[in-house]
């Protein structure tokens, strides 16, 4: 008799090969419930899939893409082979440190769409991973759209749930129904600020989005240079989508402002 997946990994995998057996071993040891792992590997160069077929062709599915689709499309591509009532976004660069049982318990309420958990970096220092919606006048500081209160900036916290407007995909655990009723991500986002966009539209329908505080992962990932352009775009695509023509102005001149002082911060220490 063949057991039902209740959980469905997505993990989109580019060039991440270091990260696999790492980030795989933690989900087998901690995940309890039934799930299957679907990796979807974005025309990889460094023989990720080989490792895959190698050491897990019977343990996962994996979805080989012949070019790279971007995070978006990468995971919208994942879960449209989900057979599990429940999604777990996940990248690759990432270790879980605990079991999901309570979050995918908080999940089943009727009332809640997704969920994140408490975000640790790669020496276990937490990390923000939670915030605001973008604003015209947060966009002009990018670190107030994260949620800071609370105790949210230091990780200290007095309760186990909380509402929020977005988490970061890094770690996004949702009920199946509500990515398909929403679609998924919306592909116009190649990387960056689709987790903002997906949150939006998960909270558009009615359903709430919540930080959990007692569960944790490591992310080893982070933000450089290389990335701002990818950044940019996103958000130019968000306030172009969810700003009225009064407020998408601003927000746009928020970005360029943004970005024109960031690279003059460079510059200036550069020289």
């Amino acid at each position: 008799m063949t057991t039902s997946v209740q959980l469905s990994i997505i993990i989109v995998n580019y060039n991440g090969l270091k990260y696999l057996s790492s980030c795989i071993g933690s989900i087998v040891k901690h995940i309890k419930t039934n799930y299957e792992i679907i990796i979807v590997d974005n025309a990889s160069t460094d023989n990720s899939v080989q490792f895959l077929k190698e050491n897990y062709q019977n343990d996962i599915i994996i979805i080989e893409s012949k070019i790279n689709l971007g995070f978006s499309k990468g995971n919208n591509l994942g879960a449209s082979h989900a057979k599990g009532n429940t999604i777990l976004l996940l990248n690759n660069d990432t270790i879980l440190l605990t079991d999901l049982d309570k979050a995918i318990k908080k999940l089943n309420q009727k009332q809640i769409g997704a969920i994140g958990i408490k975000m640790l970096g790669k020496v276990n220092e937490y990390r923000l991973s939670a915030g605001y919606f973008p604003s015209p006048l947060r966009l002009l500081k990018l670190n107030s759209l994260y949620k800071t209160n609370q105790g949210f900036y230091k990780g200290v916290f007095l309760q186990e749930f909380y509402d929020v407007d977005w988490i970061e995909a890094s770690f996004l655990l949702i009920k199946k129904e509500v990515w398909n009723s929403i679609k998924g991500f919306d592909e116009d986002y190649f990387m960056y600020v689709e987790d903002i966009d997906l949150c939006k539209r998960i909270l558009n329908n009615n359903y709430k989005v919540i930080y959990m505080t007692s569960l944790a992962y490591i992310h080893y990932g982070g933000y450089g240079e290389s990335r701002e352009q990818l950044l940019k775009e996103g958000l130019i695509k968000y306030a172009k989508k969810h700003f009225n023509y009064l407020a998408r102005p601003l927000a746009l001149l928020s970005i360029t402002l943004n970005f024109k002082v960031k690279k003059i911060k460079r510059f200036s220490i550069k020289l």
